[in-house]
């Protein structure tokens, strides 16, 4: 069991994840070109899910990666 408030968790917090609404303009074997307002490559290793929610196409990255 975790305990919420910790001193490791103070030192060491965890990586928080999003899911990141984008446009995917063009992938190659390690990265994805994407667009949310301006266009840049994310590495596939940073990419940790793909959805398609209402006709968008959403990654689960971490916070930060996109925008």
């Amino acid at each position: 069991m975790s305990w919420p408030f910790s001193i490791r968790n103070a030192l060491c917090p965890k990586e928080k994840l999003i899911w990141a609404p984008i446009r995917i303009i063009r992938e190659t074997n390690k990265a994805i070109l994407v667009d949310n307002g301006m266009k840049f490559w994310i590495p596939k290793s940073r990419i940790y899910g793909v959805r398609l929610k209402n006709n968008n196409f959403e990654i689960y990255t971490k916070e930060g990666t996109v925008g």
